[in-house]
């Protein structure tokens, strides 16, 4: 699988309050495969992530969100987490942000809470999609065909509910990416 996404940028979205593995573990599964992965907030320097109901580790920023072009990334990865979703869609940059994956059709992946902002984004109406279950009722009232599933890929957009999804996630998601590649 190495080196298979060479030549792709994805965009990682997200501020204080992520779900740390679900940043961490796709991350690490793209970057495996050879994509470069861009962690992008409208933080600077560095953002914090949340593991076992406590603040965990911090992340350098690559880009600030304000200075992030959409256009020159190939896909977007949305962790979840209940903070760092809430928060990035109080930002209009960051729901302007998402909101040009959506319209150009590129390739979305997210996981948990991650889907709120799609909410926000115009990206989920009449989509198929899952979620952690809190936030099920959101995304229906949005639109989406929401269900219960470790993952749901429609098109473009994968969606999966929580950390022990990750593995099925980020496989489902390197998938969708390598067709870029075709």
């Amino acid at each position: 699988m190495q080196d298979s996404l060479s030549g792709l940028k994805i965009a990682l979205l997200v501020t204080d309050g992520f779900e740390q593995s679900e940043m961490t573990d796709p991350r690490q599964a793209l970057e495996d495969a050879g994509a470069q992965v861009d962690l992008i907030s409208p933080k600077k320097d560095v953002v914090k992530g949340w593991k076992d109901d406590n603040w965990a580790k911090e992340f350098c920023v690559d880009i600030h969100l304000n200075k992030a072009q959409a256009e020159e990334y190939d896909a977007l990865l949305l962790p979840g987490g209940v903070i760092n979703p809430d928060k990035l869609r109080l930002e209009k940059a960051a729901i302007d942000f998402i909101k040009t994956f959506v319209d150009a059709k590129k390739p979305i992946a997210a996981i948990c809470h991650g889907p709120w902002t799609l909410i926000d984004a115009g990206g989920v109406k009449g989509r198929s999609v899952t979620s952690w279950p809190s936030i099920a009722i959101d995304l229906k009232n949005a639109g989406a065909h929401w269900s219960d599933n470790e993952v749901i890929v429609d098109g473009n957009l994968v969606t999966s509910r929580k950390p022990e999804d990750i593995p099925a996630f980020s496989k489902a998601f390197i998938e969708i990416l390598k067709q870029l590649k075709k």
